[in-house]
């Protein structure tokens, strides 16, 4: 068994233990707001960003035992925007790196086998040129495997929510909670990968966003693999081909990409918007 798969099975066994940290008996978050000295509690908001920061700082005590127990130290991002979030490095071999990142998200109340995706990274300077040290925090070659801790929940009706009310300790657990039905999985990035960008208008690589086949990894590269993905992503709209009426166009698609280097087009998985 090589490092990447002891780090998978191991990560993915501390995964299925963390749904019970972060719920209630009921499936909602045990975190219920923020306090101030006057024991006054004022709930959160459900921005997803708000959601996910504070999931991280929730998890962190366990991510520093379960980097403990398998003898890992824990590399955290020096800058809000580097990747990833979490470098695993182990104790006794510098070189055996495993990159980390929070994926969080929540479901579609309309359509529930769907979510909201995620970015799973640049594919910019430090994906192109994989010894680079531009925004990541080791270059992106000196990692083993590179994988996704995510987090797909529902969010509470805004109804049931007052940010504007504080609420006394005794209320504790009378606050609705802005999230429940925690779904963790993990799952190497380039497995649920879609092929096209990720939200906004930053150089993101986006994912598939139908949550049974994130939770399985079955994504646009699933069939093809990892160095398809790499390739694609590495070449993202910079390859001009002719577009069959006496024009041009940029690659953009993984069949197009696929078609041109002469691949076998039946692996492409087309899940890129929750199609089965």
């Amino acid at each position: 068994m090589t490092e990447k798969e002891k780090f998978a099975r191991h990560l993915e066994k501390f995964v299925s233990e963390l749904k019970e940290h972060v719920s209630t008996e009921d499936g909602q978050w045990t975190v219920k707001g923020f306090i101030d000295i006057f024991k006054n509690i004022y709930t959160i908001s459900s921005d997803t960003k708000i959601v996910s920061k504070i999931l991280e700082i929730h998890l962190f005590p366990k991510i520093i035992a379960f980097a403990q127990t398998h003898q890992y130290k824990v590399v955290l991002a020096e800058h809000q925007n580097y990747y990833p979030d979490i470098s695993f490095v182990k104790n006794d071999d510098d070189s055996i790196r495993f990159a980390v990142d929070f994926k969080t998200t929540y479901r579609n109340p309309n359509k529930p086998h769907l979510c909201n995706g995620f970015t799973l990274g640049s594919h910019g300077a430090y994906f192109e040129n994989r010894n680079s040290t531009k925004n990541i925090q080791f270059p992106y070659g000196s990692y083993s495997g590179h994988f996704c801790l995510g987090i797909i929940y529902d969010r509470t009706e805004g109804a049931t929510i007052d940010e504007t009310k504080a609420h006394n300790i005794d209320e504790l657990h009378s606050i609705a909670s802005v999230a429940g039905n925690f779904h963790f999985f993990v799952t190497e990035k380039w497995k649920i990968a879609s092929d096209k960008g990720g939200s906004g208008n930053t150089a993101n690589i986006g994912s598939i966003n139908n949550i049974a086949d994130i939770i399985s990894g079955k994504g646009m590269f699933s069939k093809l693999g990892e160095h398809w993905f790499d390739e694609y992503w590495m070449n993202y709209k910079k390859i001009t081909i002719q577009d069959g009426s006496g024009g041009t166009k940029k690659i953009s698609s993984l069949k197009e990409f696929v078609e041109y280097k002469n691949g076998d087009v039946s692996l492409v998985v087309n899940k890129r918007n929750g199609e089965k």
